[in-house]
This record gives C-alpha cells, structure tokens and sequence, in this order.
C-alpha cells in the first residue's frame, strides 16, 4: 500500500477522533474507541473508521499502527484533560487490560491487530500513557509523587506525536503548579501562630520541609545564588573556553559546606570537568559551548549514560548529603537556564532506574528528589520566597527558628506584618551596582597535571 494511502486512512481516525471527543459524551467516545481498536467491529455506523484501519493493518506495517494508536488516544487524552474529565482518561487506560486482547483472532487482520495490541501493552509507550491515569491513583507508586519530571522525556521526544507532547507538557506543568501552590500554602499556614486549618504537606520531608526553605535562603557565604550566576555571566566575554571552565568550577563549589565530602568534591571534579571539548580550549567562548558544557556538568552529577547513577550521584547519596548536589545542580541552571530540560531527562531517568525498589529500600535517594523538586520550586518558579527574621525572637532559639519564610508571585510587594523586620531575600543577598570579578583562580582544586596537559 502506498504511504500516502496510509497517511489518508490516518487522516480518517484523527478527525474522526477530534470532532468526536469535541461534540460527544465521553462514554460515546469510548463506546467506539473500543469497538474499533479492542473489539474490531467491521460492521459499524462509522463504516469509515473500520475501512480506514483496515488500510492500515492490511499494509502490515506495525510501527505505522503504533504511531495512529497512540496519537488517537493522547488525542482523547489532551481533550478530555481540557474538559477536566479524568474519570474518560482512567477508563481508556483500563480498557488495554481487558483479556479479549489476549484472543487470538479468527482472520488475519484480527490477529494481527490482537498481536499489535498485545506488542504496545508490553512497550514503554503504554507505560508512557498509563502516567496519566496514574496522578488519580491513591496507591501511586512513589516514583508517581514525581511524574511532572517522568513526562519531560514525552514533551521532549520529538518523534512523539505533537498530541502526546502538548498532553505531557501541560500535565506536567498541572502537575508542578499544583505542587508549588501547595507548597506555598503549606508554608504560610504552618508558621502561623494559631492556623485557623490545616494544610497537607506536599512533601515528604515532614517538619523538616520548611527548615529547608530556610537553608536555601540563607545567602551562601558573600553572595546568593542568584548574584552568583550573574556574576560568571558578567565575566564570560573576556574569557576564552578554559578559562571559562576553571571559573565555572570555582562557581561550582563556592561556598558550599565544608566536610569531607567537599573537599573530595574540589579534588576530583577538576579532573573530570577541564577533559570537557578539549579541542576548543583556545577557542572563544559561545553560547552553544556554554550549553553543551553546563549539559556535561549535569551528567556528571546524575547520570551520563541515561541508564545508570553516575559516580558523583553515587557518591553524593551514600553519605547520605543531598542538598550539596543539589545546591550544585541549581547552580548549573541558574547560570544556563537553558539547560533545565536536559536536568529534568536525566531526574526522569534516575527515577526510572530507582523505581524498581520500594519506597522503604531507597528512602535516601527519594530524599534527594524531595530536595530537589523543592529546592527548584523555590528558585525556579513563578514563586518568590522571603525570608524574614522575626523582630521578637528568643536570643537562645536555634538560628533557623528565628527566620520565617514568606512566599509571593514574582513581581508582587509583599506586606509583612508589626511583628517582622522588614527584611527581603532579595536584601539578603548583595547588590553589585558594577561587575564584580569571580577569580580565575581555583583554591583548594588539585588539577591533576596529566590532565591539565591533555587537555590544554
């Protein structure tokens, strides 16, 4: 059959599709959903539909029924998630579990259609499409507390059918506005003297949730994180690539808490980080250079295969100090912003290769995603967090309890009341009226002189 006859029958199922989860109940909707893909019901009042598929079946090319099966349903999927109908998106998964797929067919375009059928069940593409019936599930696996991050690779795909990276991108933006407004809730209404309700806490951090809010905000050392990046941005003209990248590992462990773990940090990251496109060492700096260098630097801290934890992830997480890489990691973003879908690929896949193990088997790492979901929710959302210590503090409270933690949307005043010093964040952290150096210099970085001559 020729492709166009393919593409014409194609055609057929996605209007047909369009127009009828636009115009009809979904119930209806289903009614011939199944009829034509689980039952296969020749003779029907869509006799258009029948004949379409049958096209495509009949050409006997699997990847090509595969593609029109998933862009039908994310079809279906996108629409009914407009009309907030989650109850059409639960049936339509459920409907693949039903044992009449596993039937052989008596004539040979039902059983290829059963054997197709059965093929895309087992595939990732079916795992890919039950994350969205899975946010309305009460017994989530954990790894459904992140699937904001489990879509990226479904929206960043872009040999997925259009429909099914508009469904994944605007459920994960649900998903992430969803969890930032309920963690600002939480926020406020806990530090209340006497709330008046209660709120959930989104997290599963407990108490220590807000105590690291208030660690985020603390500024890091002279400057914060945000003063940070700009000053690297503000040097980077002047700078040929390897001078970019010493100065881009001085960023990176700037101010970070000191302990044994950062300073094996500082001993071994030069030595992979200045191996980065040696070629182009002499070269100067661009914009595509910088960002295919911050994507290596996240690799380097997550996972550089896509499959497997890197080492510096390993190392990070067996001792059992997750807000350090993460703190890194949120460095890296703040100054590339650019790279943030390649950082959220590599979080869907370390929560792909841990989702093999319970919950209780892998609490350390589920408390770097923890950290991580709420550490960029307070630095990389519609979301501005103050924080505010408290004008009547006890002398002899710990450090953090004399902080509160404010939150309001971007580029709105904030009313503190009689009882708070009027102290903002944004005053936290200095303001530099002219371009303030980082040095070039790497203090307490041993660069391994077999790699610096390689890679000079």
């Amino acid at each position: 059959m020729a492709r166009t006859d393919i593409q014409n029958a194609q055609r057929i199922l996605y209007d047909f599709f369009l127009f009828s989860v636009q115009t009809e109940p979904a119930d209806t909707v289903l009614a011939t959903f199944r009829r034509l893909f689980i039952d296969y019901v020749e003779s029907s009042t869509e006799s258009d539909l029948p004949v379409a598929l049958y096209s495509i079946v009949i050409a006997n090319s699997e990847q090509q029924f595969l593609f029109t099966l998933k862009r039908v349903c994310y079809i279906l999927i996108n629409n009914w998630g407009i009309q907030r109908q989650p109850d059409a998106i639960q049936n339509l998964i459920k409907m693949f579990d039903d044992r009449v797929l596993m039937r052989a067919g008596f004539s040979l375009i039902l059983k290829r259609l059963r054997s197709w059928m059965q093929d895309f069940v087992l595939s990732q593409d079916f795992q890919d499409l039950k994350l969205f019936a899975s946010r309305y599930n009460q017994n989530e696996h954990w790894s459904g507390r992140y699937t904001s991050y489990l879509l990226a690779p479904q929206y960043l795909n872009l040999n997925n059918p259009l429909e099914q990276r508009e469904a994944a991108r605007n459920l994960s933006f649900q998903l992430k506005s969803k969890f930032r407004f309920d963690l600002a809730m939480y926020t406020a209404k806990t530090q209340m003297e006497s709330p008046s309700t209660t709120v959930d806490n989104p997290t599963v951090l407990g108490e220590a949730a807000i105590n690291l809010i208030k660690m985020l905000l603390m500024q890091p050392g002279q400057f914060g994180y945000e003063n940070l990046a700009n000053l690297l941005h503000r040097q980077c003209d002047q700078l040929n690539y390897w001078d970019f990248k010493r100065a881009l590992l001085h960023y990176l462990v700037y101010a970070l808490p000191r302990g044994p773990l950062t300073q094996t940090l500082k001993a071994q990251l030069p030595d992979v980080a200045l191996m980065f496109y040696g070629r182009h060492n002499e070269d100067a700096l661009t914009d595509a250079l910088i960002l295919r260098t911050c994507k290596r630097v996240v690799d380097s801290f997550t996972t550089e295969d896509g499959e497997n934890p890197a080492t510096f992830f390993s190392m990070f997480l067996a001792q059992g100090n997750p807000l350090v890489l993460v703190i890194i990691l949120l460095k890296v973003a703040l100054f590339c912003p650019h790279v943030q879908s390649h950082l959220e690929l590599r979080i869907a896949s370390l929560i792909r290769y841990y989702e093999a193990y319970s919950e209780e088997d892998c609490r350390w790492v589920i408390n770097f995603f923890e950290v991580f979901r709420i550490t960029f929710t307070v630095y990389a959302s519609g979301t501005m967090y103050n924080l505010v210590r408290v004008a009547n503090s006890d002398p002899t409270d710990s450090p953090l309890s004399t902080y509160r933690v404010f939150s309001q949307l971007r580029d709105q005043p904030i009313e503190l009341g009689p009882m708070t010093a009027n102290i903002k964040h944004s005053q936290l952290t200095e303001k530099f009226p002219h371009p303030l150096q980082l040095p070039l210099e790497i203090p307490n970085l041993a660069v391994n002189p077999m790699v610096r001559a390689i890679a000079s």
